[in-house]
């Protein structure tokens, strides 16, 4: 700021004192709000937290401690390992999949922005842990092990994941027990991660391929919904169809081996899928269709037919999600896409994963996007709206609180999560009971004794409100879904 003194010094001055310090003081609120390489840092140690089996020796989040050792016990196979997928102490095999691509596929696209910020090698890590898991899961070409815990009573009880007592069933899916869909979004894992692993480790990229070849063709050669044969996990993580899984696996595995059979796959595919509405754990259209867009963008396919429908799907849920559609994405008072009532922050982070990702498509073609309302969105303007979003996930919103757990000062303290609301084993080795962790912490109205650094809650309802309440798991439990694609994000924006 440049302010002239006149005659009357003191007063021009102090008062060019004072409003510098505003500025000064207004800029700080602005970075302090934005400081997208800690918040980078933090949704990786995450993934730590989420942490099943036995822990390396490297792990950062000390307050967790080696559980569920003994999972794949009855089925006599090692199924140690992999993430819980939220708040309780199931591995459930379809989010966590998902989850895996979209980690995957963070570290494929913002591979140069992770190296800058010095954690490319955290986010492989929180990848391989995924990754290890799902080899074990999958023994055989037809077989691939979807689910360890009953999720029902898994969920009657409240206890750390270092104490469980409640039984760790292993369920499967096989050529007499289908699940394409578990199948498709699993090889889509494989395919995409074998992608982030290809420089640094090319024989586990390779092993990883051929596991995504096998699952593909097992999905599509035994068709049906994977929570038919699985059904304990019908009332968490059911399934809404098969096609899009399919689909979005043929476009992984297309760009991880260039295979033209994966090409055919989509350009003979009875539907692309329409207008997606979300892109999530049960629905991937919108992510097949990107990655078809990316193909005409590169003049890899020609802009026709099939090829240009899935494009032209992709950007009219841009366009919505910017306004500027036929269908528009409902916003907040605040300004946050607005999609679902339960955990609306997982779509907000996907849709915003898209946008990222689309821009960087768009740069490079040097192009743009043109919408039904006749507007155009360059690439600068998804940047700017993911961007906004990111903004208010970290506190530039109506009640000037962070929805990343640890992030700034005023975040969610209560977030419903097992083993962050009860006493580290660490620090307190006596057994927390089933009914006894309800008793002295769910019910507990002090925030949870360990920091899920890094977890996204599930955020503030359609008008901004949020009350961080334990017992409030619409708004309050943290998933891996959420913070897989903040990672791609949070690294594009940095």
């Amino acid at each position: 700021m440049f302010c002239v003194s006149s005659q009357r010094f003191v007063t021009i001055e102090g008062i060019c004192v004072v409003l510098s310090l505003l500025l000064s003081i207004s800029l700080g609120a602005v970075s302090a709000n934005s400081n997208y390489g800690e918040a980078l840092t933090k949704s990786l140690l995450y993934f730590e937290a989420q942490r099943s089996g036995k822990l390396p020796s490297n792990q950062r989040v000390t307050w967790r401690g080696d559980s569920a050792l003994r999972d794949g016990f009855d089925a006599h196979i090692d199924l140690s390992g992999g993430y819980y997928d939220a708040g309780d102490n199931v591995k459930f095999g379809f989010p966590l999949a998902f989850t895996t691509t979209m980690l995957a596929w963070s570290c494929v696209e913002m591979e140069s922005q992770l190296k800058a910020h010095e954690e490319h090698e955290n986010a492989l890590a929180a990848l391989k842990w995924a990754t290890d898991y799902l080899i074990k899961a999958h023994p055989e070409p037809n077989v691939l092990y979807g689910q360890v815990g009953d999720a029902n009573l898994d969920h009657a009880c409240w206890m750390r994941p270092e104490d469980m007592t409640t039984p760790r069933p292993s369920y499967r899916i096989d050529a007499q027990h289908p699940g394409s869909d578990l199948a498709g979004e699993t090889a889509a894992a494989m395919a995409a991660a074998s992608l982030a692993f290809a420089s640094s480790d090319p024989v586990y990229a390779k092993t990883l391929t051929d596991h995504a070849k096998d699952l593909f063709r097992f999905g599509k050669d035994y068709r049906g919904v994977y929570h038919s044969s699985i059904p304990n996990a019908g009332g968490f993580y059911p399934s809404s169809g098969y096609e899009d899984e399919l689909l979005w696996a043929a476009a992984w595995l297309h760009r991880a081996t260039g295979d033209q059979a994966y090409l055919d796959y989509l350009t003979q595919a009875s539907s692309s899928g329409g207008v997606s509405f979300v892109f999530a754990w049960d629905n991937k259209f919108l992510g097949a269709q990107v990655l078809v867009a990316k193909l005409v963008f590169e003049g890899k396919v020609k802009n026709e037919g099939k090829m240009t429908e899935y494009k032209s799907m992709a950007e009219q849920f841009i366009c919505n999600c910017a306004q500027k559609g036929s269908n528009n994405v409902k916003k907040t008072p605040g300004g946050l896409l607005w999609f679902l009532p339960w955990d609306n922050l997982q779509y907000t982070a996907t849709a915003s994963f898209v946008l990222v990702t689309y821009a960087k498509y768009l740069e490079a073609a040097q192009t743009s996007v043109r919408c039904p309302d006749g507007g155009i969105l360059q690439a600068s303007d998804l940047l700017s709206l993911a961007r906004a979003q990111v903004d208010y996930v970290l506190g530039s919103n109506p009640k000037n609180m962070s929805y990343m757990v640890g992030y700034g000062t005023n975040y969610p303290k209560r977030p419903h999560h097992r083993g962050s609301s009860i006493v580290s084993i660490k620090n307190d080795p006596k057994p927390v009971t089933c009914n006894g962790g309800y008793e002295a912490w769910y019910n507990n109205p002090k925030p949870n004794p360990n920091v899920l650094v890094g977890a996204i809650v599930g955020g503030p309802d359609e008008n901004d409100a949020y009350g961080d309440e334990r017992s409030d798991y619409q708004h309050d439990e943290p998933d891996t879904v959420t913070v897989a694609p903040l990672v791609g994000i949070l690294a594009a924006i940095a």
